[in-house]
Parts: structure tokens; sequence; C-alpha cells
């Protein structure tokens, strides 16, 4: 897959962001031997993960993969892959899977034993129903009992480790040696690779890691055992579809799982316009259509449709589905137990991943034509068969600078948004994480970066570590990482941040903190009324207050720069102004923005949806 490169930022940013020092000029190995043959099975891994072009591997350390650590470190002399260390396995994981969402491309992480993978469980999960490759190494004590050191190689060993993630990875192994290992690692990143992506899990044992090789291994070129497999559909489904969307006079798209590429984005606003097609998009995904363009229907959301993608989509007459998210759940919340009256078109892999674990998968939906694609390979090929001309260059439209006028009322989520766009002003940026509270209609995104979707699996504390691993790969980029987590959210990974300052990956979070796990006081809230019980109490065992948490120093602690935290919104704009600046000079800044709890309209009354009895 191409990764198209993001549009050139205004120069004045550029040169503040090339000033930022190389992550290669960062944590170098002296005295190093200059040996270029592996002598231990673990340097026949690292130099498999070379040949790969795997650029990071993000890790926090453990003995049981001391091994390859030292092939890393004193073989491959930390570079390609360089190791990034995290303070916690879930971070490590996070860190690749915002890279991939970024890139497209895998990077590695390592985890140290059983332990190191129970921690590192719920941010695979994220990854995988995010569908987003991330190759992740771990390690088991010896496998031969009379080897195991007393106690501690005893836990560490298990009878099948990569049972513990099998039911949310593609793949798994545990080889029994070099070659093996190595052929596992190239079988490893070829599947995580095609659509439908994800992460898969190669378990290393400590004797084989660290046994010397008997005798060389045969070299190989890595690229002749990574064949494309890309999903394809036929010629004869191209021109169906074609024909139904041509006869189709209200056509709706659906704007679900695809690429970071300009090209591919052009597109997809080229087959848009050309059917003139309402287009609606859902904040769970990366963006995919701009959301301010004519055919949008509304703005973008989050577990709820706004009215006029419902109206779209009950007066479509073909729904066109770019492998969404839970179709059958859209056609549900817009249309009710009623069936759709529209020809459904579904272009989606998805199916090949799915399995009886988890129900990732989502309501059945009803679909009238399949093309087991993926979007950004069938699209051009729509395009051709319903006759459209070239797809023409999207122009380039700077973001509209507003004056924001504050209030003397309380900050609320909209005014940390309008306030971060006036100080944002043209420069070009990258939404790495947002919060359930976020209004869709509040920012439009014009490109294909500026949003790359939530974490995946609703698990919360995944967004600072995802948005580390967006912002090293936007580093140098010319765009401005932001990452606007929730409170909850921000607390559970904010140990991620230490990784960003300690390798130089500028990075902006902005604290959405309502003081609440909010989300589940409309739960409460919905229980009682339903119950005929008081909904006043919702706030029992949710409220993070007395105390209340100083995020601040919590990003200080990292060697973040925290902002102490803002309560008035006249005092937003200057406060992220020095935030930016900050970053622009190589830095992660935290703004904790004290916003009253609340979430849009939309999100609202979606949450407390049946109450009345």
């Amino acid at each position: 897959m191409t990764i198209a490169k993001a549009q050139a930022a205004p120069a004045a940013h550029k040169s503040a962001t090339a000033a930022h020092p190389s992550l290669r000029a960062l944590e170098r190995p002296v005295n190093l031997m200059g040996t270029n043959a592996p002598a231990f099975g673990s340097d026949v891994i690292a130099d498999t993960l070379r040949a790969l072009e795997i650029p990071f591997i993000a890790l926090n350390p453990g003995a049981s993969y001391r091994g390859l650590h030292d092939s890393i470190v004193n073989f491959l002399g930390n570079e390609t892959p360089q190791m990034l260390l995290c303070l916690h396995e879930e971070s490590a994981v996070a860190v690749a899977h915002g890279y991939a969402k970024v890139t497209g491309k895998p990077m590695a992480a390592a985890v140290h034993s059983n332990v190191g993978l129970f921690h590192a469980t719920m941010a695979i999960f994220n990854a995988w129903c995010d569908r987003q490759p991330v190759i992740v190494l771990g390690a088991t004590g010896p496998v031969d009992a009379v080897k195991r050191r007393p106690w501690i190689d005893w836990i560490h060993t298990a009878r099948d480790q990569g049972a513990i993630v099998r039911n949310y990875t593609k793949w798994d192994d545990q080889p029994a040696s070099p070659a093996a290992a190595r052929e596992a690692l190239l079988r490893a990143a070829w599947i995580a690779s095609p659509a439908p992506r994800g992460p898969v899990y190669v378990n290393l044992a400590a004797e084989l890691q660290e046994a010397k090789l008997p005798e060389p291994l045969a070299p190989i070129q890595a690229a002749r055992f990574m064949p494309p497999a890309s999903p394809t559909a036929s010629a004869e489904l191209i021109e169906n579809a074609a024909a139904i969307l041509k006869a189709a006079k209200h056509p709706v798209m659906l704007m679900g799982r695809v690429s970071r590429s300009v090209e591919a984005w052009n597109e997809r606003v080229a087959l848009a316009e050309t059917l003139n097609a309402k287009v609606i998009s859902d904040l769970k995904i990366g963006c995919g259509f701009p959301t301010d363009h004519p055919l949008h229907a509304g703005a973008p959301a989050s577990n709820a449709m706004v009215p006029e993608a419902i109206a779209a989509i009950k007066a479509a007459d073909v729904i066109l589905a770019l492998d969404w998210v839970d179709l059958g759940g859209a056609l549900r919340n817009a249309l009710g137990q009623e069936g759709p009256r529209a020809k459904i078109i579904s272009i989606s892999a998805d199916f090949h991943v799915h399995n009886g674990w988890s129900m990732d998968y989502e309501i059945l939906p009803p679909v009238d034509l399949m093309l087991p694609t993926t979007p950004d390979a069938a699209v051009p090929l729509l395009l051709h068969a319903l006759g459209a001309g070239k797809p023409r260059t999207a122009a380039v439209v700077k973001p509209r600078v507003e004056k924001y006028e504050p209030s003397s009322g309380p900050v609320r989520v909209d005014d940390l948004t309008r306030s971060l766009k006036a100080a944002v002003g043209e420069r070009d940026v990258t939404l790495t994480h947002l919060p359930l509270s976020w209004n869709g209609a509040s920012w439009a995104f014009r490109h294909p970066l500026d949003y790359i979707g939530s974490e995946g699996g609703g698990g919360v504390g995944g967004g600072p570590g995802i948005s580390v691993g967006a912002a090293l790969a936007l580093k140098d980029s010319g765009r401005l990482p932001i990452a606007i987590c929730g409170d909850g959210d921000f607390c559970m990974g904010v140990t991620a941040l230490w990784t960003a300052v300690h390798y130089r990956i500028p990075l902006l979070v902005v604290v959405c903190n309502n003081r609440s796990f909010f989300n589940d006081e409309l739960h409460q809230e919905r229980v009682a009324r339903i119950r005929n019980r008081p909904p006043e109490n919702r706030w029992i065992g949710q409220r993070i207050s007395d105390p209340e948490i100083d995020c601040a120093g919590l990003a200080a602690a990292q060697g973040a720069v925290g902002f102490e935290p803002v309560t008035r919104t006249a005092d937003l704009v200057p406060t992220f102004e020095k935030a930016i600046a900050a970053v622009e000079a190589g830095q992660v800044a935290v703004v904790d923005v004290r916003v009253e709890p609340g979430y849009s309209a939309v999100a609202t009354a979606a949450m407390l949806r049946g109450t009345e009895k």
C-alpha cells in the first residue's frame, strides 16, 4: 500500500519541526564488534526484523527476551529497528498501533513473557478491532524444564502462551529453532499487512534466542516470501455494482475503514460527486471524506447518527458501504427493526477474520451485492466502470481562522474546540484521539490525516500511547499532532508520554477533564430511569474528585510541559498558544482543561434512548 505524504505545512511551522533532533541520534551503542554474520539465535531474529525494514520496536524490557535485546543493541547497533523504551507493555503495543494508523505499515512491540503479554492484552485487542497491523514479539522461559532457573523461569513459562491472545490476533506461533523463527517473522509480517489487517504474535523461547548457531543459515530475500495478497473483486462484480449505482436516484455512501492515502481520498470524493451521493462518516474511524463537503450528510458522530444522516438513509435507494464498521447497526439505528428498502452494496473483506470469540463482526447486515475487497481497491475500478474522468486533485483548503470570543460561563467542550482552532490557526493538524464528548460539527476534516480515528476496541487508556505512536510517524512531516483525551483515558495511559519526551517526539495533549467517568454516569441515569429510581445519584462511584487529579503534575512527572488547569474560557486561547509553541520547539505539552460534564445533544440522546416507559 502506498502511503501519501501529508500536504506541505507553512514554512514557518515546518522550520521549527525540522529542527527537532533525530531519533537515530539517541541511545547510540558504543564499542561494537562490527560483526556482520549472526552468531546466536536472537541475531537471526534481529537480522530478520531488519530485512523486513521494521523501523522501531517499542518495548518494556524483560529477561525472557534478553537475547533479542542484546542482538538489537550490539548486533544491529540499535538501528532498524531502533528500540523505544516504554514504561508499560500496554503503551508499547499502543505506540505501534498509533504508528500503523498513520503509515498503514507495521512496527514491532516486544513484551516480557506471559506477564508482559497479560499487560499488553487490551492494546492488542484495540489494534485487532481497529484492523491495524502490529507485530508483537513475546518470549517464554526455557521450554526444556532442566534449563529453567528456580521459581522465576517456571512461573514465566506457559504451555501455550499464544492462547492468551489467539482470539484477537490474525496469527501466532512459537518457533523452535532460529530458522523457524526467521520463517515465523516473515509469515507474521506477511499475514499482518493485507486487509483485513491486524496484530500477530510470535513467542520466542529463551533458549532459542540464547543458543549459539551450530552453522550459518543460508541467506534469503525477504521480499520473495511476502507476495502481495490483497483481496480482490471480480470484474463481473464491479460491473454489477456500477450498474446498480448508475441507476440510483438517491445513493448514500457509508465511509468506513479506508487508508490515509491522498490519492484514494480524491477517488472517493470523485465517486461521491459522480453519483451525487450523500456521504456519512463515523468518528470511530479515521476520516475518509471532507466533512464540510456539500454531499456530507450532517456532522460525523460516534455511537449515534445525526438527523441528516438518518434522513439520507431513509431516503436512499442504494447504499454503498465502504468497509463500514457495523453496517447492520447503522441500518437499525436509522430504520429501526424495519429492513432497508434500499439495495445494499458492501465493499469489505472483513469477514475473513471473524471468529466465534469476539463479536466485533456486529449485527448481520442485509447485503444485496458483496465486493470482497478494500475500498481503496474497489473505488477506482467503480469510477472506471461508471465512465468517470480522472479524479481531480482536491484543492488545499486552509482552515478558516475564527476569532474566539470567550464567554463568562463555565468551560464546555465546544469552548475547548473553538479556542483550540483559533490557537492552531492555519497549521496542518492531525487529531490523534478524540473524547466521546466531541461534537463532530465543530472541526472540519479536509485531509486523510486530519483525524486518524479512535482506539478501535473501546479500551480506555489507549489514547495517550496511540497518540505517541502517531506523533512518531508524523515527526518532521510538518503536521501538528494533537491528542484530545478524556481525564480517565489520560490517567490510565499517561506514562506513555515519558516515551515521547525521552525520544523527542513532539505532541500536544489536551485533557478534556470533566472529573468523571461521565459515559457511565449516563448509563447509570438510564438504568435509574428505567427502574423508577432517583437519577440524581448517577454520580456516585463515577466522579473523579476529592481530590481532583493534578493532570499537569502527572505530565510534568513524565518530563512534559504541564499547564495548570484552565477553568476560564478567557484563558483557553493564550494557554493553547503557549502549548503549541512548546510543541513546535520539540517538546510534549499537556493542557488540562476543566470542562463541564456533558456530551453533544446527539450523543446524549442516543445514550438515554429507551429510558421512557
